[in-house]
C-alpha cells in the first residue's frame, strides 16, 4: 500500500509540474529531458584498489595462538600412563626448595619455559622476608599471574603432586594465580569434521 501511495504522489507532482510548465511556455520535450536527468541513477564509483589493499587469496595465520584461544590447535594426547599428561597447550609448574620459590610456565613441546618467576629476583626478593616462605609462595603467584596477563597468557594447566597440594604454600599460590585473572584449566580441544 505505501508503495502505490508514493507512485499516486509522485504523478500527481509531475501532473503539476506539467501544468505550470505549460503556462510559463516550456515545451514538454525539455520538460521530460530535465525530468530523465533528474531520474537518471547516480553513477556509482568505484573503489580504487592498490596493490597494496587487495586481499592474498591464499591466507596464512600468522598468530598461531588464535587456534590455542578458539580450542581449535592440535593437542597431543601421548601415552595415558606418562605423568604428567602431555595435553595441554600451556603447563604451569611451581617447585619450592629450601630456598627459593619457583613457578615458570611451559609451551607444548618446548623445554625451555615461555614465562618464569622465581625468589631468586631481585626484584622479588629485597620485599620479602623470606624467600621460601608461604608469603613468597602468594608474591611469586601474583607476580607470575601478571607476567602471564601481559602475555596474553590467561588459561594453562596446572597438575599438582597429588602429595603435596594440600600445603599452604600450594594452596596460596593457586589463590593468587586465580584472583591474579589466570584460569588454571584449558578448554577441551574442538574436534571439527571434514
Amino acid at each position: 500500500m505505501a508503495i502505490l501511495g508514493e507512485l499516486s504522489r509522485n504523478v500527481r507532482l509531475l501532473l503539476g509540474q506539467i501544468q505550470r510548465c505549460g503556462q510559463s511556455g516550456f515545451t514538454i520535450n525539455q520538460y521530460l529531458k530535465s525530468v530523465r536527468r533528474m531520474s537518471q541513477a547516480a553513477l556509482q564509483l568505484q573503489p580504487i584498489v592498490d596493490e597494496y589493499d587487495s586481499v592474498n587469496p591464499t591466507f596464512v595465520n600468522r598468530n598461531p595462538r588464535n587456534l590455542e584461544q578458539m580450542a581449535l590447535a592440535v593437542k597431543d594426547r601421548g601415552w595415558k600412563t606418562t605423568w604428567p599428561s602431555q595435553k595441554f597447550y600451556h603447563r604451569l609448574v611451581f617447585s619450592r626448595s629450601q630456598h627459593h620459590v619457583t613457578a615458570e610456565v611451559f609451551a607444548y613441546g618446548d623445554p625451555v619455559p615461555v614465562l618464569s618467576c622465581s625468589t631468586r629476583e631481585w626484584a622479588l626478593k629485597r620485599e620479602l622476608a623470606s624467600t621460601c616462605c608461604v608469603a613468597a609462595s602468594r608474591a611469586v603467584g601474583e607476580v607470575l599471574a601478571q607476567r602471564c596477563r601481559q602475555a596474553g597468557i590467561t588459561r594453562m594447566v596446572y597438575k599438582h603432586i597429588p602429595w603435596q597440594y594440600r600445603s599452604d604454600s600450594v594452596q596460596l599460590f593457586r589463590t593468587a594465580m586465580k584472583e591474579g585473572g589466570v584460569i588454571l584449566s584449558e578448554p577441551r580441544q574442538k574436534f571439527i569434521g571434514t
